[in-house]
């Protein structure tokens, strides 16, 4: 999940769509887009092949400017219960 702060402007919601296309064109995908209110603009669900294909993605939206980007790992159940068994 990449959370992404924008300045809010009018050109928000196509600036949400570049980047949807920005991740697709890198082989991830954007399952969700939220505003948001408090610390960050936009909070963005995305799935991609590997950490490095988000880094990626990060790195390519940084160097265009204006924004700044939280990245987090999550884990669904299943992963999560692997981790686990693997710490003992």
């Amino acid at each position: 999940m990449a959370t992404i702060r924008l300045q809010r402007d009018r050109s928000c919601s196509k600036r949400a769509q570049a980047f949807t296309e920005l991740v697709k064109s890198m082989g991830g995908k954007v399952t969700q887009i939220i505003w948001t209110l408090g610390a960050y603009d936009i909070v963005a669900i995305t799935e991609a092949p590997d950490d490095e294909t988000v880094t990626a993605v990060s790195l390519k939206l940084a160097s265009q400017g204006n924004t700044r980007t939280t990245t987090l790992r999550g884990f669904n159940r299943k992963e999560f219960e692997a981790i686990i068994a693997k710490s003992g």
